[in-house]
C-alpha cells in the first residue's frame, strides 16, 4: 500500500495555464523590441543605416543577454517572471518520488541551458544571415548556377518543413499545455508556475486603459474628416449664452481669422465684411455655409472696393 501510494504522489497531474505560457512569450518579445530600440538611438547620430548590415548581429546580441542573466542563472526571462512561470527539466521528475504540489523539480541543466542558447540565439542569428545572403546574392534566381539554385531550394524546403513541425507542435500544445515551441518539446523544459501560491502577476487596468484610448483616437481620426466646424458652430450658437458677442465685436475684421480684411470681401445678402479666401475656402468646403455674425446663408460674394461691385456666386 505504501509503493502505491508513493506512485500516486509522483504522478500528480499539473495544469499550467495555456495562456500565461504564450503571454509569457509575447512579453519576453516585447521586452526584446524596447531594448533594441533604446539600444537603436544610441548609435542614432551615426551614419544613416549603418545599423541596418549588422541587425542580426544586434538581435542575437540582446537575446543572449537576456539568456545570461536570466536562463543561465536559474532565473525566468522577465516575460516568465511576470506570468510567475520558471522552466523545469522534465526529465528527471520520474525518477523523483517525494511530490507535493506537482510543481516541484530542479530547473534546467547546464547542458540544457548551452543548448537552448545555441537554439534560440545561435540558431536564429545563422538563419537570419543565411537567408539575408541568398537573398542578396539572388539564389533563386533560375538564371544561376545550379548549385545556388539547389540550396535555395533546400532552404525553402527546411523552412516549409519547420512550419509545419512548429504547426503541429503548437496543436498538441493546445491540448496537453506542455511545450510551446519545439525548442523547449527537444529539450524537455518544461514550463510550470515558479509559486503554487502565486496568481497571474499582470494588471488588465493599463491594457484596458489602452484599448479604450485606442478605440476612441480611432474613432475620432475617422469621423473629424466628416465634420464641419462651422455647422457645428452654427448648430450650438443658440444654445450659447453670449449669441451676440460676435456681432459686438469689430465688425471691420473678419469674423473667421480676426483680422484685418487685405482682399475685403462682402458675404449676400447680409452684407458682413470677410477675407476673400477665409469666405471664398469656407464657400466652397461648406454647400450651406452661413454668415459667422448673424447665421445667414451667404448665397453670393461682392467685393467691397468704392463704388465698384463685382458679384461673384458662390460654387
Amino acid at each position: 500500500m505504501a509503493i502505491f501510494s508513493l506512485s500516486q504522489q509522483s504522478t500528480i497531474p499539473v495544469s499550467i495555464s495555456r495562456v500565461n505560457q504564450v503571454d509569457a512569450a509575447r512579453l519576453d518579445i516585447e521586452i526584446s523590441a524596447m531594448l533594441k530600440e533604446q539600444l537603436v538611438k544610441v548609435f542614432s547620430l551615426m551614419k544613416p543605416g549603418m545599423l541596418f548590415q549588422y541587425e542580426p548581429e544586434l538581435d542575437a546580441f540582446l537575446e543572449f543577454l537576456i539568456w545570461r542573466f536570466s536562463i543561465w542563472v536559474d532565473k525566468p526571462t522577465p516575460g516568465n517572471g511576470l506570468m510567475n512561470l520558471r522552466y523545469r527539466d522534465e526529465r528527471t521528475m520520474e525518477l523523483r518520488g517525494k511530490v507535493r504540489t506537482g510543481l516541484e523539480g530542479p530547473g534546467l541543466t547546464v547542458a540544457q541551458k548551452i543548448w537552448y542558447c545555441v537554439a534560440t540565439v545561435g540558431g536564429q542569428y545563422i538563419w537570419a544571415r543565411l537567408q539575408s545572403f541568398s537573398a542578396f546574392r539572388r539564389w533563386g534566381d533560375s538564371e544561376q548556377r545550379s548549385v545556388a539554385r539547389r540550396a535555395w531550394i533546400m532552404i525553402q524546403r527546411i523552412e516549409g518543413l519547420y512550419k509545419a513541425a512548429s504547426f503541429s507542435n503548437l496543436l498538441i500544445f493546445l491540448f496537453t499545455g506542455r511545450y510551446r515551441n519545439l525548442i523547449e518539446r527537444a529539450l524537455q523544459a518544461r514550463l510550470v508556475y515558479g509559486s503554487p501560491n502565486m496568481n497571474r502577476a499582470v494588471s488588465f487596468e493599463y491594457m484596458n486603459r489602452q484599448l479604450v484610448w485606442n478605440e476612441f483616437s480611432e474613432m475620432l481620426l475617422l469621423l473629424l474628416p466628416l465634420l464641419n466646424s462651422s455647422s457645428i458652430r452654427n448648430f450650438l450658437r443658440p444654445f450659447s449664452k453670449n449669441k451676440s458677442s460676435s456681432s459686438e465685436g469689430d465688425e471691420t475684421a473678419c469674423p473667421i481669422c480676426q483680422a484685418s480684411p487685405t482682399i475685403p470681401f462682402l458675404a449676400l445678402p447680409c452684407e458682413h465684411r470677410y477675407c476673400y479666401y477665409c469666405l471664398r475656402t469656407r464657400c466652397a468646403a461648406a454647400s450651406s455655409f452661413r454668415c459667422i455674425r448673424c447665421s445667414e446663408p451667404v448665397v453670393a460674394m461682392q467685393r467691397h472696393f468704392g463704388s465698384v461691385s463685382n458679384v461673384v456666386p458662390k460654387q
